[in-house]
Formats: C-alpha cells, sequence, structure tokens
C-alpha cells in the first residue's frame, strides 16, 4: 500500500501549494492513502475552517488530522462532530467533539486506520498518549484487522517522538511526528518494520519562523514584549511530507522517502515510485 502523508499546512501560502501539487502527484504515484495534518490551515495560521477542510479534501486528502491548535477556531467544534474523516488528538478531555481516529476503506478495498495523538512535554493533553495509543493498537491489530495504521504524533520534544516510534515499533505501518514545522532528516524503517520520521516539516513558506511573518516572532525573543499579533507567512511554500510503502500482507512498512518541493530546501521525492 502507497501512504502520502502531508505535514502542517500553514496559511494561506500552504494552501495554494497542496491545492497545485498534491493533486497530480496523488494521481501520478497511485497513492492509496493520503493523510495532510490541517490544524493550521486557517487564513491565519491557526485552527482550521469549514472551507480549509474542504479544499484539503478537494486536494485529494482521504484523511485531515488536527493537533494542539484544534480548536482555535470555533467553527471546528462543530466541524469536527459532522466530519469523520476530521480528526482530533485521542488524548483529549473526554467528551471532546469529533474522534482520535478513523477507519477507512481504500478505492482498492483496503482497510486504513489514522490516529492523532498529542504529545504530553510542553504540551496541555488530558491523558497519556502512550496509553491512549496502546489501547487502539490493542483492539485493532496490523495485518489482521486493518492493512495499514497510521499515528499523526503531534508533538514537540523529539525524545518523545521517537518513544513513540519505538513504542509503536511492529504494530503500525507509520508513525510521523508533526508540530515543530521543521523537516527533519531521520526517516527511516525501524528494527520491527514500522516506517518513522521526527518530524514531516509543514507546508508552508519557509522564509518566516515556523511558517509564521518574521517579525513578530522576532521582536518577542528580542525584546520579550509583543508588538501584535502573530500571523502567517505569505510567501511561496514549500509543500513537505513523507511517502511510504507497506508490505500487502504485513501492513509493515518496506520503502519511505522524504517529499520537499519548492524553494528554501533541497528537492526531495519518493524516487522509488517513479
Amino acid at each position: 500500500m502507497r501512504i502520502l502523508f502531508i505535514g502542517d499546512v500553514v496559511g494561506k501560502a500552504g494552501m495554494s501549494v497542496l491545492s497545485s501539487f498534491l493533486p497530480p502527484l496523488r494521481s501520478r504515484w497511485s497513492v492509496d492513502v493520503t493523510i495532510v495534518n490541517g490544524e493550521n490551515s486557517a487564513d491565519g495560521g491557526f485552527g482550521i475552517t469549514r472551507d480549509t477542510y474542504k479544499a484539503i479534501r478537494d486536494a485529494g486528502a482521504d484523511v485531515v488530522t488536527l493537533g494542539n491548535h484544534s480548536w482555535a477556531r470555533k467553527e471546528a467544534l462543530e466541524l469536527a462532530n459532522q466530519e469523520s474523516r476530521l480528526i482530533r488528538p485521542i488524548n483529549y478531555v473526554p467528551g471532546a467533539p469529533g474522534s482520535g481516529l478513523v477507519e477507512m476503506s481504500t478505492s482498492k478495498g483496503k482497510r486504513a486506520l489514522v490516529i492523532n495523538a498529542l504529545g504530553r512535554l510542553f504540551m496541555e493533553p488530558s491523558d497519556d498518549p502512550f496509553g491512549g495509543v496502546s489501547r487502539v493498537l490493542e483492539t485493532h491489530r496490523l495485518g489482521r484487522d486493518v492493512d495499514t495504521i497510521v499515528l499523526d504524533f503531534h508533538c514537540e520534544a523529539t525524545g518523545e517522538k521517537q518513544a513513540m516510534g519505538h513504542f509503536c515499533d511492529g504494530r503500525a505501518s507509520l508513525v510521523v511526528g508533526t508540530h515543530t514545522h521543521t523537516p527533519s532528516a531521520d526517516h527511516r524503517i525501524l528494527f520491527g518494520g514500522t516506517a518513522y520520521i521526527t518530524d514531516a516539516g509543514m507546508t508552508g513558506d519557509y522564509n518566516s519562523v515556523v511558517g509564521l511573518d518574521r517579525s513578530e516572532p522576532i521582536n518577542r525573543f528580542a525584546t520579550g514584549i509583543s508588538s501584535g499579533r502573530f500571523v502567517a507567512a505569505t510567501g511561496v511554500a514549500t509543500m513537505c511530507g513523507v511517502a511510504v510503502e507497506t508490505d500487502d500482507k504485513t501492513g509493515l512498512a518496506v520503502r519511505i522517502a522524504a517529499l520537499r518541493i519548492g524553494p528554501h530546501l533541497e528537492a526531495q521525492q519518493p524516487e522509488f515510485w517513479d
């Protein structure tokens, strides 16, 4: 099975490049499951709106994941209850809108499970992400109940992300880190067969501070004083993510590659799909 994961889409710049690049690539590579993190897709760069959710889905995303900015826009509270393909962290407070996972069928009849979880370090989840993810993996066995399992671990700390990767090794097809908006170079297949990357990077303008217009973050770091709101950078964006191919019998990964298309970063694409 072919899995394409696209990292945090930030503001109008990220939405523009996603809408331009994703549809032809998804078709060209015959991708089976496409997942996009959309928690920063609103125009200002925080939260998701009904319009950006629809645009991400129209671009080819089968599932849209969220993170610590899930409820930055009030309409997301209603949207999460209405759209099963929009998932928020599984370890939010009980009774939170929406769901932390979704099981879907691909066009070829394969079963895919996508999970979203939020890290604890420097974050504010209501529950342990390791326990929450483990309970799901105990009831959804890879190769028995589903053909592929992808976990979007939205997390600040590198060590916590790596721990989750090894914790899920052999039980998931892909554990992909999101949130830091900076692509890591450690994409690999772990000993048990799970594909892993610490951070997929963002889909946004890299001539910025984590996707934000540079002036206000620099001012706050330099002076400790706020002089205005954070706003998303609006320059030409780069689309970042990861491509994974799994074994049809086991659901475990056999190939992984970084995806980076656009300015400011060295271009990378999954050569094994071309």
